[in-house]
């Protein structure tokens, strides 16, 4: 484990200790470009989970590529939750982060969203009068709620739009079904597969959890030629770069 250099050898009450989750590799690097030495060392965790440390002196931040979908991003969280936890090291928040899909107009592609709701869309039953979430039904919980003044400061320092991020376990490709999602969630900005997941580990753990997301493509008919992965890539780090200094400060702000 990297540990930042102190005169007494301890880290100060200040320092804190970040997890930022993200699906794939792709969106890991991206983050990872947000600092000075981007690549750090490894640690290999039970179940094949990798994390990258990257010492922000007197912080420090675990980069997972936690998998694609709620589940596996799930698990894979609570894998790294658990390992710190137990080690008496724990994280004082997760991140969930990575690109998304944008609900057009207002959020157009390689612009950044904040989830100030992180909820999950399709996690219940449908009815002959429509869908019921979950929670209708009598079990768990659909959507989890990031610190309001986090969610505020961050949007203010990154430029991010706030709004809810919806986690799906199918991406949306037609009109019919982006004009459905937008319908039971008008506040929603963007679609991604990962954060609700991510949030229900931090959750188990009593972890603050927070979803930036980096547009790659609008909601609706799958259209790849219009996909501008390398773009919300370049936006994710640059986000994640004027991100950092917030997360690294909220321990001051009584969040």
């Amino acid at each position: 484990m990297v540990l930042p250099p102190e005169e007494d050898g301890q880290l100060t009450t200040s320092a804190v200790r970040i997890l930022v989750a993200t699906a794939v590799p792709a969106e890991r690097d991206a983050v990872a470009q947000a600092f000075p030495d981007p690549y750090g060392e490894t640690r290999t965790l039970p179940g094949l989970v990798t994390l990258r440390h990257i010492t922000a002196a007197p912080h420090r931040y675990d980069l997972l590529a936690a998998g694609v979908g709620p589940a596996l991003a799930a698990a894979s969280t609570a894998t790294a939750l658990t390992a710190a936890a137990l080690e008496g090291d724990p994280y004082d928040l997760v991140v969930s982060a990575g690109i998304a899909g944008g609900f057009a107009p207002d959020a157009p592609v390689a612009s950044l969203v904040l989830a100030d709701h992180i909820t999950a869309a399709d996690l219940g039953a449908e009815t002959a009068e429509g869908f019921l979430p979950v929670t209708d039904l009598g079990f768990g919980v659909v959507t989890h709620t990031p610190p309001t003044d986090l969610v505020r400061r961050a949007a203010t320092a990154t430029g991010a739009r706030a709004g809810t991020v919806l986690t799906v376990s199918t991406v949306t490709g037609t009109a019919g079904r982006a004009e459905a999602l937008r319908a039971r969630h008008p506040e929603a900005l963007a679609e991604a597969m990962e954060g609700f997941g991510v949030a229900e580990a931090a959750g188990a753990h009593g972890v603050p959890v927070l979803e930036l997301r980096a547009v790659s493509n609008a909601v609706g008919p799958r259209d790849r030629s219009a996909w501008r992965i390398k773009d919300a890539l370049e936006s994710l780090t640059a986000g994640f770069g004027k991100l950092a200094p917030v997360l690294e400060s909220w321990k001051q702000h009584d969040l």
